[in-house]
């Protein structure tokens, strides 16, 4: 299985699971929405991040949560763009746009951000897969079914492991074929997926090795939890370490947190045991 991915003209070794911190500039992001969508709120968060040892940084203006309202493309790339440039220019870090857009994703390469991660794999823009080849920057492939605003209405599967892991082996030879060199996979915990869902592929993770490609886990503060637990999602965050240690063991190469710091201890206490 690829242990790396290509930022620039530096390989990025992912043998080392590495954290990436969530930085939602929207309003209406279930755990964290209207916290950091001010250019200054999202720089201090995101130093925040970097110094409790976040390896990549997430941005995303388009709320993915079950029930979230349409977006423009414009007001995507105002809540956005401004966030890449500020935080390029101050800071030195390794940054993913959080979009299924490709005007979005060109955009925001072209003013220094360094990943794409879209959560339709490039099945909501049937531009993403070739702009992001022409761009020549990682890809993260997530699986959902539906769009997010009816996405959690009773979702069905047949088996659940065996179309999602068809779906992703699928999209990763689609990406390969249009030039993608460095392609990322994510699950797609809680989009498109009841709580059985989100645990029996959770529980199989380490079949998803065999595609190839590094894997992203994504269940930070999720419902798979909180409602499992009776809980609120802020109350998430021991549940959430839990997976974390369980999708490492599984063989997760990136996990997608709102919580950095716990996250990175996560890591370091798994790698003591396991290296």
């Amino acid at each position: 299985m690829t242990q790396s991915i290509h930022i620039k003209d530096t390989v990025f070794s992912l043998e080392t699971p590495q954290v990436m911190g969530i930085l939602n500039v929207t309003p209406d992001s279930f755990s964290d929405g209207g916290k950091y969508n001010s250019l200054e709120a999202a720089l201090l968060q995101a130093k925040k991040m970097q110094s409790e040892g976040a390896d990549i940084l997430d941005i995303g203006g388009y709320s993915s949560r079950p029930g979230a309202d349409e977006v423009s493309t414009q007001e995507e790339l105002d809540r956005v763009i401004p966030v890449v440039e500020k935080l390029i220019s101050e800071m030195n870090v390794i940054l993913s746009v959080d979009t299924f857009r490709s005007t979005v994703a060109a955009e925001a390469i072209a003013v220094g951000a360094h990943i794409i991660n879209d959560i339709s794999a490039g099945d909501d823009d049937d531009k993403m897969i070739s702009t992001v080849a022409e761009l020549g920057v990682p890809y993260i492939a997530m699986h959902k079914k539906g769009l997010p605003k009816t996405m959690q209405h009773n979702p069905e599967y047949g088996d659940v492991v065996k179309e999602v892991y068809h779906y992703l082996e699928l999209k990763v030879k689609q990406c390969r074929d249009a030039g993608i060199k460095d392609v990322v996979i994510d699950l797609g915990y809680g989009f498109g997926k009841t709580i059985e869902h989100n645990y029996e592929l959770l529980k199989r993770l380490a079949e998803f090795r065999e595609i190839g490609v590094p894997i992203l886990t994504g269940v930070s503060r999720k419902s798979m939890i909180f409602r499992l637990l009776d809980i609120q999602a802020s109350e998430a965050l021991n549940g959430t370490t839990f997976l974390h240690a369980y999708a490492l063991q599984g063989g997760s190469s990136i996990l997608r947190v709102h919580d950095v710091k716990e996250a990175v201890e996560c890591v370091k206490l798994w790698e003591s045991l396991t290296r």
